[in-house]
């Protein structure tokens, strides 16, 4: 049995934004990179004490944006996956929500004032809750049919 057979052609544009996050997320774990250099915080350490080091706090905030959508990458990928399966176009418009809204949450969160990061970046949530509304339509579906 082909993919297409059981799959809407549109879950295509399901699986490029899921791809798409996937290049952001890089690129947050370069900026990582770029602040581990520009504060002086060697590798292996995750965050930086602020008693040890003056910019601490600036790094640490770069540093939990990219560590918390590492957090909530699983559960995105998940609702995409399968909400996508039954709701193609509602989920990479959604999708697309969470990308955008994820890079400002990191942007904001870079700058040293965690509030920033909810300026456009809580918009993610309600993206989240979208797709979670279609991950469970499609359950539903399975389980009537």
């Amino acid at each position: 049995m082909a993919v297409s057979e059981f799959l809407p052609k549109e879950y295509g544009y399901v699986v490029i934004v899921v791809v798409f996050y996937c290049f952001l997320n890089l690129w947050m774990g370069f900026q990582v990179g770029g602040a581990r250099k520009r504060y002086k915080v060697p590798y292996p350490t995750l965050y930086a004490i602020e008693s040890e080091n003056k910019d601490a706090k600036l790094f640490n905030c770069v540093q939990r944006g990219h560590q918390n959508s590492l957090e909530m990458m699983p559960m995105y990928f998940l609702l995409m996956i399968l909400g996508g399966m039954k709701h193609p176009c509602i989920c990479t418009g959604l999708g697309l929500l969470y990308n955008v809204s994820r890079f400002f949450y990191f942007k904001g969160y870079s700058t040293g004032d965690p509030m920033k990061r909810l300026t456009i970046g809580k918009y993610g949530f309600l993206a989240m809750l979208g797709l979670a509304v279609c991950t469970i339509s499609f359950a539903i579906t399975l389980i009537r049919s």
